[in-house]
Formats: C-alpha cells, sequence, structure tokens
C-alpha cells in the first residue's frame, strides 16, 4: 500500500510542476488558471516536495518534510470556494477576499511554531505527555470545519445561480462539470470525516494510517481540474456573457407594460426568436429594446412566466404545428422538438406535460392529427 501512495505522491509531485511551469511561461495558458488555484497549486508543490524528498530518505527522513504538507490544510476550502465563484459569475479575485486565507495562514503558522521550529527533545516531551495527540487531533478538526464550511458555502453558490438562471436562459443550463467536482470534494470530505470520528471509537490507526492518502487524492484532484481547465477552458465558462446577470432600476409604468407586452407577443410570433435553442434573455430583450430587469418585470407582472418559461411555451406551440402537418410522422418527437428550438430531451418533455398535462405521446394518442 505504501508504494502505491508514494507513487501518487511522485505522479502529484511532478503534475504540480508542470502546471507551475506552465503558469510562469505560458501566458497564453496562464489565462485560463485562476489566481487562487495557482496558489493552491504552489503550497500543494512544496507539501508534495517535503513528501518526496521525505520518501528519498533526504534529512534522513525528518518528519518536519511531511509536516510541510499541512500547510495547505485550510487553504482549501477557500481556493474552491473562490474558484466555484470565478466559474459561476467570472468574479476575479478582489482584496477582500484575503479575509478568506486569513484561518489558513494563522493555521500554517500555528504549525510551523508548534510543530517545525522546536528542537526534537521538546516534541518528544510533549508526545510523552499526551500533548502533541491532542493538539493533532484538534489540528485535523479545524481543517475538516474550515474546508466542509467552504465546500457547503460552494455547493449553495451553485445552487442559488441555477435557480437564477432560469430567468435567464430558454434552455436547461449543463453545470455537469462544476458539479461533478464538487460532488468529488465532497465525497473526500465525508470520508476524511468518517475516519476522524472512528478514531475517538478506538480505531486511531485506522485514521491515521488512512491521512496521507486522503490528502494525496484530494491533491490530485485539484490539479486534474486545474490541468483540464487549461487545455479545456470551455469547459469553465458556463455562461456567454451577454447571460450573466445585470442588474438596473425598472421605470415602465404600468401602460408601458401593457403596450409592450403587445409587442412582444408580436415579436414571437413574427420573427420566432424562440427557434434559436441558445436563446438569452439579453438576447430578447435586445430585440425588445428593454433591459433584462424591464423585460423581467414584463414577464412576471404581465404574463405571469419567467423567460424559461415563457420562450418553452412558444417552442411547444410551434412543436404543435410541426407535429400536425403533413409528413411530420416519419419523424420522432425529438426530431420536431428540436425544429421547434429545443437542444435538450429532457427539458421538452417537462416542458410539454406542464403545459399540456400530458406526455407528447399521450396527447397525441389523444387528439386526431
Amino acid at each position: 500500500m505504501q508504494v502505491i501512495l508514494d507513487q501518487l505522491v511522485y505522479f502529484g509531485f511532478f503534475q504540480s510542476l508542470l502546471l507551475l511551469g506552465i503558469y510562469l511561461f505560458s501566458p497564453g495558458k496562464r489565462r485560463n488558471i485562476h489566481g487562487t488555484m495557482a496558489l493552491l497549486i504552489l503550497v500543494l508543490f512544496v507539501g508534495l516536495c517535503g513528501k518526496v524528498l521525505h520518501t528519498a530518505g533526504v534529512w534522513d527522513r525528518n518528519f518536519r518534510l511531511i509536516l510541510l504538507s499541512e500547510l495547505s490544510a485550510l487553504l482549501f476550502g477557500p481556493c474552491i470556494y473562490l474558484f466555484s465563484r470565478f466559474v459561476i459569475s467570472r468574479k476575479d479575485f478582489e482584496q477582500k477576499d484575503i479575509v478568506h486565507y486569513i484561518p489558513g495562514i494563522a493555521y500554517s503558522l500555528f504549525i510551523i511554531i508548534y510543530f517545525m521550529l522546536p528542537g526534537t527533545e521538546v516534541l518528544k516531551a510533549r508526545i510523552a505527555t499526551g500533548e502533541t495527540m491532542r493538539v493533532v487531533y484538534i489540528c485535523h478538526a479545524l481543517g475538516l470545519i474550515v474546508n466542509i464550511t467552504y465546500w457547503f458555502l460552494s455547493w449553495q453558490l451553485l445552487r442559488e445561480f441555477m435557480f437564477k438562471m432560469k430567468d435567464e436562459l430558454s434552455y436547461e443550463l449543463h453545470a455537469r462539470f462544476l458539479r461533478n467536482f464538487l460532488l468529488l470534494i465532497g465525497a473526500v470530505l465525508f470520508i476524511w470525516a468518517i475516519l476522524f470520528l472512528t478514531s475517538f471509537l478506538g480505531y486511531e490507526m485506522l485514521e491515521r494510517n488512512a491521512r496521507p492518502y486522503i490528502w494525496t487524492l484530494l491533491t490530485l484532484i485539484i490539479l486534474f481540474i486545474t490541468y483540464f481547465g487549461m487545455v479545456s477552458p470551455q469547459v469553465l465558462r458556463m455562461l456567454p456573457e451577454a447571460a450573466l446577470p445585470k442588474y438596473s432600476q425598472s421605470k415602465l409604468s404600468r401602460a408601458d407594460l401593457d403596450r409592450l407586452k403587445l409587442e412582444l407577443d408580436e415579436l414571437m410570433l413574427k420573427k420566432k426568436p424562440y427557434l434559436n435553442n441558445k436563446l438569452l434573455k439579453a438576447e430578447l430583450a435586445e430585440m425588445l429594446g428593454l433591459s433584462n430587469p424591464e423585460l423581467a418585470r414584463l414577464l412576471n407582472e404581465n404574463i405571469g412566466m419567467n423567460f424559461f418559461e415563457y420562450v418553452n411555451y412558444y417552442r411547444i406551440k410551434e412543436f404543435v404545428e410541426l407535429a400536425k402537418k403533413e409528413g411530420s410522422e416519419q419523424f420522432t418527437f425529438f426530431g420536431l422538438a428540436q425544429e421547434a428550438g429545443f437542444n435538450s430531451k429532457s427539458t421538452f418533455n417537462k416542458s410539454f406535460k406542464k403545459l399540456m398535462g400530458v406526455s407528447p405521446s399521450v396527447y397525441f394518442n389523444q387528439v386526431d392529427i
């Protein structure tokens, strides 16, 4: 088992070295690495370097080399949160974001002062009294609390974003990459927490032996995501720039809203913008000469639908008309739905059933077409 861990450490070390090299010497690729992840990779590199030197027998395998990896213990969570925020909203690092790193910096200073600077005799005395073990438990409990808290904040950020985008997009947003990334991190943190709790039941060696694997696995996930973001940066751009919400006050009167409703209905019937399967609310608002908030107010107050529901209402109407035309039987329902502007079978089926009350197959079995 130790051989496997050593191989993973070497792999992570060279991967982090490669990423740092690309970040330093390839300005083009550097733009695809978020600054918070670059900082985390640097700290991970220091920790992995310590593990590699310890494995190689340098400095008589002094335990202080292993402790270098602890410097990143409270940095995982904040970096994951700020990275998730960047992917979701394209919001770059701001000066006030430094506050997220205060616990990690304080923790790192404590590790250096308490574990790395004292002499061997002092450390042995602490071990003999059991003080060291108590401090280790407190450190790992703190690491779990901070990282799990930031993981929950990242997950909440994604959920809130997905909910808000229902009113910005006419199609179902796919955030599989970021969702799977957070689920994977969450699974590792969950295993870490379970192992930590089992140590209080008298199985402390189980948690102690598994701890290096947990750390290495978490490290490899971070490195892989960063590498993948460099070679395929499009996976980190869930939205076109025009779809990012821009807020302003709406000053439309009730008469304006009534007039605009008629104009919008006429626009949808004549120009059929809903046939664009990637239609954005910003694009429809521009066609009508409105801002995003003004169009949202028009849809919510005068029509009683959000943007997603409104556009798919017209797509369902278009689908029904296409399905009633002669020769439509040679196409599948989803083939016709694509012609009507849908790009997802699940979205089409859910939208159709919500509007018509039944599935497409049941509906057309009931209707003579």
